[in-house]
């Protein structure tokens, strides 16, 4: 009788996906959530739902600046963004993230100038030391009705990221945990829940309203609530055999007890706030708050760096840990450094309090100030 021996070499590699791609898809999915929570409010113009516009927008714009630089630090030198555009491939789903990220930051930035620019032309009319500014940014005039029109093409965007971002990630034939249907509206349901999570910090920290509070917190139980549904219908689908797909995906790390522990720990981040956002809409938006935004950040932790621990061939995991360099520990912390940033320097300086539906009217004159 012959005997034959199989041997599988595997080689020690860097990730490909680095913790900068963590921070870009958890602030890119906030960024686009926020902004199509923000926007019928807006649109609208009712008063109930402006303080609901307003904080979404805040997010919105201050987590869309800080998403492309991650990303940018992501590809490791700036200059490969340029391949995007010289070599461009139209089957490729990264290829057309190159498009519609720059399409979504510049439409998002034109509309919270549109939204912001009645008030700007107040701002600038004052005899206050920054008035000069605002004369500037109001370019000489106070009406915004095209708000509209930014604001739906923004939404398109915000779209176009939502399925390029899923999408890029769940083609990888080569890892069945990524290489499934369901991953896409995951990441997009997720980032709602980390919106939200966002907006109720945001909500005590800017000017607490038990009102708004209890309502981000219904719509975040609704958010987790779609997440839970996912979850339940990609393990169904798993443990049923009627999706090869997902039946691979579940196999490749059905075998580890790390990933049980994270099944269930993922499990309690959706359920414990769901409960409480539910049965105590009020007085607990910090917590609901806190824990949605680790639940939306961990889920692309597990996706990304858990997803390249498990291996393509061997047995075991690959150690993925968190590195303290610039491309781990302090990248995490510098981009959450820089976000923060742009918060304080957006509710410092743009009147965001005051921040107003697309009209065509100039608002009421406010009393001239000698600051």
């Amino acid at each position: 009788m012959q005997v034959q021996i199989h041997e599988l070499v595997g080689t020690v590699h860097e990730a490909a996906w680095l913790p900068w791609a963590v921070q870009y898809f958890f602030l890119i999915a906030v960024s686009t959530a926020a902004l199509l929570l923000a926007l019928p409010g807006f649109v609208s113009g009712r008063e109930d739902a402006l303080p609901r516009a307003r904080r979404g927008l805040i997010v919105a714009v201050t987590t869309g600046i800080a998403a492309p630089i991650a990303l940018l630090a992501d590809l490791h030198q700036p200059f490969r963004f340029w391949e995007f555009y010289a070599f461009t491939n139209p089957t490729s789903w990264m290829a057309w993230g190159a498009w519609v990220v720059p399409a979504y930051v510049g439409l998002l930035l034109g509309f919270a100038w549109a939204v912001h620019r009645p008030l700007f032309h107040i701002r600038g009319q004052e005899t206050w030391r920054l008035a000069w500014l605002f004369r500037v940014l109001s370019l000489g005039g106070a009406a915004n009705g095209f708000a509209r029109y930014l604001g739906v093409g923004a939404a398109v965007a915000a779209l176009g990221i939502l399925a390029y971002t899923g999408m890029e990630v769940a083609i990888v034939r080569a890892r069945p945990l990524w290489n499934t249907p369901f991953l896409p509206l995951q990441f997009a349901a997720t980032g709602f829940v980390g919106a939200l999570g966002v907006m109720l910090v945001l909500e005590r920290v800017l000017g607490h309203e038990a009102r708004l509070e209890a309502q981000l917190n219904r719509y975040l139980a609704i958010a987790l609530a779609a997440v839970a549904v996912l979850g339940a219908a990609w393990l169904g689908l798993a443990l049923s055999g009627l999706s090869p797909r997902h039946a691979d995906a579940l196999a490749s790390v059905a075998g580890f007890p790390v990933w049980h522990r994270i099944a269930l720990w993922g499990a309690a981040s959706v359920a414990v706030p769901m409960v409480i956002a539910l049965v105590m809409p009020r007085g607990t938006g910090w917590f609901t708050g806190l824990v949605a935004i680790h639940a939306a950040w961990m889920f692309r932790w597990t996706v990304f760096m858990g997803g390249q621990a498990v291996p393509k061939v061997g047995s075991g995991l690959y150690d993925a840990l968190l590195p303290g360099g610039i491309a781990g520990l302090m990248g995490v912390i510098g981009t959450f450094g820089l976000w923060l940033f742009l918060l304080i320097v957006y509710t410092t300086f743009i009147p965001w309090t005051e921040a107003m539906a697309p009209r065509r009217s100039l608002p009421a004159a406010r009393p001239v100030s000698s600051f």
